[in-house]
């Protein structure tokens, strides 16, 4: 079974995404990008879905730093948050940082289940 990592803060968000990525995969779980980095180089999941926005290091800087170790570097991961709306809004970007090498996908909470388990499935195939 593959094995998605979650990183995200928000513990309601992960446990309602949990629920619906366990349908077909092993979930792991860090609450930090900190604790998310310890995680991926002890389990080595097939899949990192890495929110923007946590305490002690945020998505972007935990993303780079996954992307930079040759042992997690070809390790999918997707930047999930609200984030992006909310700065390309106030700044006029189209496009996140998150595209920009750190991530092969990109989606913006509030997810629809059926499309992060299509987008999870395409990542991991």
């Amino acid at each position: 079974m593959k094995r998605i990592l979650m990183v995200d803060d928000d513990r309601d968000f992960i446990e309602s995404t949990k629920a619906v990525l366990e349908e077909k995969y092993e979930v792991l779980v860090a609450y930090d990008g900190d604790e998310g980095i310890k995680k991926a180089r002890s389990e080595k999941p097939d899949l990192i879905i890495l929110d923007v926005i946590m305490p002690t290091e945020d998505g972007f800087s935990a993303a780079e730093e996954l992307k930079e170790d040759p042992e997690l570097s070809a390790i999918p991961i997707m930047m999930l948050t609200s984030f992006g709306t909310r700065i390309a809004k106030e700044t006029q970007i189209p496009r996140s940082r998150g595209m920009d090498l750190q991530s092969e996908d990109y989606m913006e909470k509030p997810v629809e289940p059926d499309e992060l388990l299509r987008r999870a499935e395409q990542l991991l195939s």
